[in-house]
């Protein structure tokens, strides 16, 4: 019953989180296009611009004061809780996901860091990062926003580089996505909506406003802006193994978030010209390229498996150590036995691993605690389900190695070696 009912919060706070996110995402996106898509050519008094648009069967006409208008309307909309929302629901997953098992889903194996440890650097990090880029922004560097924009980038490469050494891919995908986005919901609560409230009461008190903040306020919003992309990747990349799961992992997430702002950079500026328009292109070759260098090394072939000292004799593992990282089985290599040069390993071995492994979670039953049911429904009770999982199998547990979670099983990479052998071979369950 408790993994029921923690599967069915994580539903929730996930559900929560995207919901928010669309919310604070699509209106960054609409606001950016209004600033740029103003007609600026005479203004009315007191007028930045003005634009008209039409959609949903009505016609709108939008106007943008240089400061502010000469009395405060009724009724002003602020923009303000979908930020909020969005990084309270997703710290509360980070603390459903990762932090409630933290040894399971959020260290990598083999980890320097205790449960305890890997909390508090995750939970750290989201605010060192917050204050590093807002003491970057207020130092000269914020008059130089292409050297800024450098030097922030480098930064955060560089933190998921020192995650990947310490958390697990998703681990360190998220963590890297979480301090972006703490910058973000920073930019909001500590820079625009302040300037927005000074603006207001500025307005109220029959006083000129100070433009310095608004302009601030815009700044920041247009860096919202460009971290969107980069941000809704991370979101996703959880059911991309081949690019969390590499060992190269935080090379790719660099290559992805520059592409990323290559393509947001042309959609906000393409109201003034297509200069930029070759990004497109750039953007989609660089993904081929991307997912051709991520693409599975060469397995060993079955003479060589056959050779590798990896028959394993079992030692069932108990059953309260798979909610908090198993221990290993005893190994006790044994000469294999001789196959032909054209047959893969025996299915009856590749088998057995598998339900010691990982059959502890994808079956109809689970024994491990921290699952009601089968992840994602996948099962590998029989030679058949296994057979038809074979791809799923290789990308995850052979090619990036990322399952079992934690390898909280503790299997082996003559194990792996072997099932990545029979599967080349032909995955037969005969």
């Amino acid at each position: 019953m408790e993994a029921h009912l923690l599967e069915w919060l994580n539903l929730s706070v996930r559900w929560v989180h995207m919901i928010t996110g669309v919310a604070w995402i699509g209106a960054s996106f609409y606001f950016v296009w209004l600033e740029n898509n103003l007609n600026r050519v005479n203004p009315k008094n007191g007028l930045a611009g003005d634009l008209w648009a039409i959609h949903g069967g009505g016609i709108y006409h939008l106007e943008k004061y240089k400061l502010a208008p000469p009395t405060m309307p009724d009724n002003l909309h602020w923009f303000k809780w979908e930020a909020y929302f969005t990084w309270l629901s997703g710290v509360a997953l980070l603390c459903v996901v990762f932090y409630s098992n933290p040894t399971l889903y959020l260290l990598a194996p083999g980890s320097t860091l205790s449960g305890p440890e890997g909390v508090a650097l995750g939970l750290g990090s989201l605010f060192i990062g917050w204050f590093i880029y807002s003491f970057l922004c207020d130092s000269a560097l914020g008059k130089r926003p292409a050297l800024l924009g450098a030097i922030l980038f480098v930064l955060i490469i560089g933190a998921a580089y020192g995650f990947s050494k310490v958390f697990s891919g998703r681990g360190a995908y998220l963590h890297v996505g979480a301090i972006i986005g703490t910058i973000m919901v920073g930019n909001v609560f500590r820079i625009i909506m302040p300037a927005q409230r000074a603006l207001v009461a500025a307005i109220a008190e029959n006083r000129t406003p100070d433009p310095a903040l608004p302009a601030k306020g815009l700044l920041r919003s247009r860096h919202n802006n460009y971290f969107t992309l980069p941000v809704l990747f991370i979101m996703i990349s959880n059911h991309f193994p081949s690019t969390y799961g590499s060992q190269y992992n935080w090379l790719i997430l660099a290559g992805i978030a520059v592409l990323a702002v290559l393509v947001r950079h042309y959609f906000n500026t393409r109201h003034d010209s297509h200069k930029f328009a070759w990004t497109l292109p750039v953007a989609a070759v660089g993904m081929i390229c991307l997912a051709y260098v991520t693409g599975p090394a060469p397995m060993p072939s079955a003479p060589e498996v056959a050779k590798a000292p990896g028959v394993i004799e079992y030692q069932p593992l108990p059953e309260t150590a798979l909610g908090g990282g198993a221990k290993p089985a005893v190994e006790k290599p044994v000469q294999a036995p001789a196959q032909a040069s054209n047959a893969g390993p025996a299915f009856d071995k590749v088998h057995s691993v598998i339900q010691e492994r990982c059959t502890v979670c994808h079956s109809a039953k689970p024994t491990s605690p921290l699952f009601s049911a089968a992840p994602a429904g996948v099962m590998f009770d029989t030679p058949e389900q296994i057979r038809q999982n074979a791809a799923r199998i290789q990308a995850q547990a052979v090619t990036s190695q990322i399952m079992p979670l934690g390898n909280i099983t503790q299997m082996t990479q003559q194990e792996r070696d072997l099932i990545g052998a029979w599967i080349v071979q032909g995955a037969s369950t005969h």
